[in-house]
């Protein structure tokens, strides 16, 4: 009789342990999953209610906000103050890459000459540019944030390991609005 109530000790400390595990599991999951949801509702309230940049062809989709500090690119792709706008100049975006992390330009170092790069303003009209270039550059190249006398995106995202950056012109061929 000793056994059976060894044995019942045994089976509720394994149900307990069992149960124990699967609500922290649960938990686990429900967090990364909330999350998960939030930054998804939060990304597309910002894709609303900002400029966004996407080149469909690689999969990104990013909303520009104002500036290029930490705070804005944990948020999304950042706007350089004093270059260009919509349409107009040399309107410059940086984001981050990562190899680790789900980054809007992770994607941005498959490009190719003459993939499609759309801009589209707060109230979402249109400006279609034409990648003509892109090349690695040393982060103290900041003459790629220049005015060049034309009307260009240029989009700028570090390389893997985040020595050099990656920058993609695209030159605009159409502008609606």
């Amino acid at each position: 009789m000793t056994d059976k109530k060894k044995l019942s000790k045994k089976q509720i400390l394994s149900f307990v342990s069992g149960m124990t595990a699967l609500i922290v599991g649960f938990g686990i999951l429900s967090f990364f999953g909330i999350r998960k949801i939030y930054r998804e509702v939060h990304k597309h309230k910002l894709m609303k209610e900002n400029m966004v940049v996407e080149i469909a062809e690689l999969g990104i989709k990013a909303p520009v906000l104002e500036g290029t500090e930490q705070s804005v690119l944990s948020e999304g792709a950042g706007h350089f103050k004093d270059t260009g706008d919509f349409g107009k100049g040399n309107f410059c975006i940086a984001a981050h890459s990562s190899v680790i992390y789900k980054e809007y330009f992770n994607s941005l170092k498959n490009v190719e000459k003459g993939m499609e790069i759309l801009l589209y303003d707060k109230e979402k009209n249109t400006a279609a540019y034409k990648v003509s270039d892109f090349f690695i550059v040393e982060p103290s190249e900041t003459w790629v944030l220049d005015d060049f006398g034309d009307d260009r995106i240029t989009l700028i995202t570090c390389t893997d390991d985040g020595s050099q950056r990656l920058v993609v012109v695209g030159l605009l061929e159409t502008k609606e609005g």
